[in-house]
């Protein structure tokens, strides 16, 4: 079996759907699968990155607006064409719906190939925050358009496959694609006060923790305003924000107007972020976008309590009461209610990180991978054409 894969977004980019698919590339590598991807070029910023293996073709691209971590490539179609023809795929997955996904889809059909999508980003839900809830309708034309030849669409969590077959889409070919988490790269262990002592934190009596990209649609204003009124009661806490993005900027000036004892840290990679979300008390992460949100069962893995907004994906993997408290999305005062409780009730704590680090036990990458590669191979079976053959049918055709 061989699978062509068009992703906008790849390693080294920094972000869920960029990690996921290079997971799942270096996994297919391991079962003998030979792949393809088609990625844009990375953000020049970007971290070199040595790559899961399998043979990568860059386009130039540029930030895709709305998510600056995927970007609008612009390949080069003859080229494309004949690396599909010379590769011969048995699957096409396209995991973006923007040009190289597009791309994807007018090879796959015209080649006669097998097609599959995977679900990644709730996009209609950042309308609202960039004021653009007009696009609303457009928006989701295009991607039931994007979406219709697709053998099987794959999705994180049960919430959005839920919300998917609520607008009509078609429950037959919506699969659930799990996430998992490495138990040797996300774990509890850490000298908690020689690395608070390192970064100036010695004098924490309660840390609170967000990671993930600094920007409207993860509502980071919330997290701060609740943690300001935490602060008011204990004024040693501490709130550590990993990650960068366009709002960082007037989230600084916010800290620095209303005396938020706030650290920006930027972008951790492991395995620094592994000790900040073990050095945490809990993850503050008040996102009601998730489609998945790996940040959350990143912080499980480390033991770590999560307080989440009750909304996407966090909600299926964060038990309400058992590892995390869920809120309200947007309600400022039920996340400062949430902090408060888990601040003054250490013993509850706790027992939410140890059942948090008990369920991401569970969640195995190979496990959930291993499902995945199941139904590709589910999908060839019932599509037996030899798409060798069609490709070089094809092969003057452009």
């Amino acid at each position: 079996m061989k699978v062509a894969i068009f992703t906008d977004t790849y390693a080294p980019e920094i972000n869920g759907v960029a990690r996921t698919l290079g997971r799942w590339t270096e996994y297919l590598e391991r079962q003998g699968v030979p792949c393809r991807i088609f990625a844009p070029e990375p953000h020049a910023s970007a971290v070199p990155d040595p790559g899961s293996g399998s043979p990568v073709e860059r386009f130039a691209s540029l930030p895709f607006f709305l998510y600056p971590e995927c970007r609008l490539a612009f390949p080069s179609l003859s080229y494309v064409s004949k690396a599909i023809r010379d590769f011969r795929p048995d699957l096409v997955h396209v995991a973006t719906p923007f040009n190289l996904g597009l791309c994807g889809i007018h090879y796959a059909r015209k080649f006669g190939i097998p097609l599959v999508a995977s679900y990644h980003t709730n996009f209609d839900h950042y309308l609202s925050f960039y004021n653009l809830q007009w696009m609303e309708k457009l928006l989701w034309r295009y991607m039931e358009w994007f979406h219709r030849d697709c053998n099987s669409i794959f999705v994180p969590s049960p919430a959005t496959m839920s919300s998917l077959k609520n607008r009509g889409w078609d429950d037959s070919r919506l699969k659930l694609w799990s996430r998992g988490v490495d138990p040797e790269a996300f774990h509890p262990e850490l000298d908690r006060e020689l690395f608070l002592a390192r970064h100036g934190l010695s004098d924490c009596g309660f840390l609170a923790l967000y990671v993930g990209r600094l920007a409207p649609e993860k509502d980071v204003e919330v997290a701060l305003e609740a943690f300001e009124r935490l602060q008011q009661q204990e004024p040693s806490s501490r709130f550590v924000l990993a990650g960068d993005g366009p709002s960082t900027p007037d989230l600084k000036e916010m800290c620095r107007q209303r005396g938020i004892k706030a650290l920006f840290v930027g972008f951790a990679d492991l395995p620094v972020l592994q000790q900040w979300y073990a050095a945490a008390d809990v993850l503050l992460f008040p996102s009601p976008t998730e489609t998945f949100g790996n940040v959350v069962l990143e912080a499980m893995a480390c033991g770590t309590a999560v307080i989440g907004a009750e909304a996407g994906g966090v909600r299926d993997t964060v038990r309400q009461g058992e590892t995390g408290i869920l809120c309200e999305p947007g309600n400022v005062k039920a996340f400062a209610e949430a902090l408060s409780i888990l601040r003054k009730n250490s013993e509850l704590r706790s027992l939410m990180g140890r059942n948090a680090y008990a369920y991401s036990l569970t969640q195995s990458w190979d496990g959930i991978f291993g499902r995945l590669l199941d139904e590709y191979r589910l999908i060839k079976s019932h599509n037996r054409t030899d798409n060798g053959d069609i490709c070089a049918k094809n092969a003057g055709n452009g």
